[in-house]
């Protein structure tokens, strides 16, 4: 198996990225856009843990993008919370209060894949419907550059941080990622 990285600019790449991923980052301004780079992976190897053991990429220069379904009043809506990899999302507390629902659980596989257009595995902040909130941990923030998702299993993205907390919707929350361990 090739662990090789071969990291290039990610708009050279756009057929490594799920096509809502491309379409937001093609409407980046020039020196946002230059600053994301993109590299091919073993789709086998998307799950986090496993592509920074293979890889040779630190855990802490990756984060986590999960889905969550805010429930309040009948309504369902849909929020991003963006962790490092090294830490989980604190769902039922501070994302539940922020959201100002009365419930908050990870979204159906199903739902997130349909309304995104991404892939199990590969789910990515950049590209994620208008209109939903997209909560990011403070640490993520101000990463210089971090791997995140691509919207597909067969890639991964390099995005500074202060691009992911400048998406449209986001949030930098302080106390959103919660350790593990």
């Amino acid at each position: 198996m090739n662990t090789t990285l071969e990291v290039c600019p990610a708009l050279s790449r756009t057929d490594l990225m799920a096509p809502a991923v491309a379409a937001a980052l093609g409407g980046w301004t020039e020196p946002a856009a230059a600053q994301v780079e993109i590299a091919g992976i073993d789709p086998a190897l998307s799950d986090t843990v496993e592509f920074c053991e293979a890889y040779g990429v630190a855990l802490e220069d990756s984060a986590n993008c999960v889905v969550v379904a805010a429930k309040r009043g009948g309504e369902t809506s849909y929020a991003a919370c963006v962790v490092p990899a090294t830490g989980r999302a604190d769902v039922n507390g501070l994302v539940r209060r922020h959201l100002e629902a009365r419930k908050v659980s990870f979204a159906p596989m199903d739902t997130v894949l349909s309304a995104t257009g991404m892939e199990y595995g590969g789910i990515t902040p950049v590209g994620l419907p208008a209109g939903w909130p997209i909560l990011v941990d403070p640490a993520v923030a101000a990463h210089p550059k971090l791997v995140v998702g691509s919207g597909i299993r067969g890639s991964k993205l390099w995005v500074p941080g202060p691009l992911l907390a400048g998406l449209p919707g986001a949030h930098v929350l302080p106390g959103l990622g919660v350790p593990v361990g």
